[in-house]
């Protein structure tokens, strides 16, 4: 049994020693099993501190073209949940960087939400980032999660009511997932203004921490999130270079984020 890492020490320690942190989300499987998990460690290799599994899911609703197509090929391969704790295990074999799953709420409880919990902690997983489940229906999950030690992420966005944003501050631990712009993932040319705003209601509310995703791709726009963030999140930039070149080409995308993540 790999032991748990959580993240808030990660996100603490590079919030002290640089601008914040850098996480970095690819769903497995894509293009392959073993080539998620040879681009996670990647990653982690140039300069990416926390790292998001997205476990492929059917009915992606919230995720942009780029990522659904990925995750589409993976469940096309064969994907199956137990995937998702190997990779989870040889990542955190090979690196030191807390391994947080990404997913739809229906899997875990086609799982068993008890036995998911005990499965990602065997595998050294750091906790659950949960999209479409809200704390006020997650009673079971946070039994579970406090059982085993878990991280979980809730997430908050620019229209979230001050008592949602209670709410998702509460139940979270090891931090708030704030969603810069509203609708599905994607990368965009600047991030949305709004985040700014939203962080410091997550900060008057006493989040643990806030990271900021959707919408980041260059080094630039992760020093830009930092300014005010403790830790900026891209995904769909990383996933299309994958896609496009291959684990070289996302290493190369990883270490120009990281440069982003430098104090000068």
């Amino acid at each position: 049994m790999n032991p748990v890492r959580t993240v808030g020490p990660v996100i603490r320690r590079r919030n002290d020693e640089a601008r914040g942190a850098l996480i970095a989300y690819l769903p497995v499987g894509f293009p392959t099993l073993d080539e998620s998990v040879e681009a996670a460690v990647a990653l982690v290799e140039n300069g990416v501190d926390v790292l998001e599994l997205g476990l492929p899911y059917s009915d992606p609703v919230m995720d942009g073209p780029v990522i659904q197509a990925a995750t589409q090929q993976a469940l096309a391969n064969g994907f199956r949940v137990a995937d998702g704790f190997d990779a989870v295990r040889r990542i955190t074999e090979r690196t030191d960087a807390p391994v947080l799953i990404m997913t739809y709420w229906n899997p875990v409880v086609q799982y068993g939400v008890d036995r998911f919990a005990d499965d990602l902690a065997a595998a050294g997983g750091a906790g659950l980032i949960t999209p479409d489940l809200i704390p006020d229906e997650a009673a079971e999950w946070v039994a579970a999660s406090d059982r085993t030690g878990l991280d979980r992420v809730f997430l908050a966005a620019p229209t979230s009511t001050d008592a949602r944003i209670r709410q998702a501050v509460e139940a979270s631990r090891g931090f708030v997932y704030a969603v810069s712009t509203m609708g599905i993932t994607g990368a965009r040319s600047d991030v949305d203004q709004a985040a700014r705003t939203l962080v410091t209601r997550l900060s008057h509310a006493g989040a643990p921490a806030s990271c900021v995703g959707l919408g980041i791709s260059t080094g630039a726009q992760v020093a830009e999130v930092l300014e005010y963030a403790d830790g900026a999140i891209v995904g769909s930039a990383l996933v299309k270079a994958l896609a496009d070149g291959g684990v070289e080409a996302a290493s190369t995308l990883a270490a120009d984020l990281a440069r982003g993540t430098r104090v000068e």
